[in-house]
Formats: C-alpha cells, structure tokens, sequence
C-alpha cells in the first residue's frame, strides 16, 4: 500500500528542474505524479515513476541529490468535499499530515490524492478503517 516517491533537491537556478526532467526522458522514465515546493535556496520536487529505483540511480549519475520516500494514494470522488472526507478521516484519528499532492484520474470522475502523514503506517490502517480506497504501489505505477 506504500508507493515509493523520489525527491529531488534542486538548486534554485534557471533550468535545473528541466534537466532533472531530460534525465528521466532520455532513461524513458514516464512521470505518473509529481509536485514542487521550493524555497529562495532550493526546490523539492517529488516524483511517483514506474521505477524508482532506476530513476533514482539516473538522477544520482546526472549529479542531483535524491532521496526515496513513501507516500500513500488514495481514490476519491472528483466532486466538492470529496478529499475533505480523507482529511477528515485523518483528523478524527489524530494523524498529522505533512503533505499532499492531488491529480484527477480520467475515468469515473475521480482523483487520487497522494499523502505523507507523519506516520504512514497509522496513516494506512486509519483510511482502510474509515472505508478510504488506498491504491496499491503497482496500480499507482501503471496509470
């Protein structure tokens, strides 16, 4: 139930986003999701690709600093108040969200929101209780 994410530490700088980008399309790394938060000094940008293991190992021959971290997808309706329903589960269990990040899935009118609560394994098991659908790695990899 946990997806593997890569984050990617960026120098604040001109270009370096799309390098880090022309990496993966020259290892033909597909990008199933990604996000970027930055600073005045640097960004992070996470990325959900079919393998990690290899993007990582391109990223890291291509002199970028990246680290592998797991974070939780969840299907929901596409409609208002829709992910406030798996915030709410959360909340009601105590469980801290540090971040997450959201695309809309083209069948179904649905979405998938992608988590990192501060303990992910409580995270899982409080979502399956309260009826969340949590996709599984594959699934995650493949869309």
């Amino acid at each position: 139930m946990k997806i593997k994410q890569l984050s990617i530490f960026l120098e604040n700088r001109k270009g370096r986003m799309k390098k880090a980008l022309d990496v993966l399309e020259k290892g033909k790394i597909n990008i199933r999701a990604l996000s970027i938060a930055d600073t005045s000094d640097f960004g992070i940008l996470r990325l959900i690709v079919p393998d990690p293991n290899k993007a990582k190992k391109l990223l890291e021959d291509n002199n970028f600093i990246v680290k592998v971290g797991e974070v939780v997808a969840v299907r929901m309706p596409d409609s208002p108040g829709g992910l406030g329903i798996i915030l709410g589960i959360l909340d009601e269990n105590d469980i801290n969200l540090e971040y997450l990040y959201a695309f809309v899935e083209q069948k179904d009118e649905m979405a998938i929101v992608l988590l990192h609560p501060e303990n992910i394994e409580a995270g899982i098991e409080v979502l399956l209780k309260g009826g969340a659908e949590v996709i599984s790695a594959e699934e995650a990899y493949g869309m």
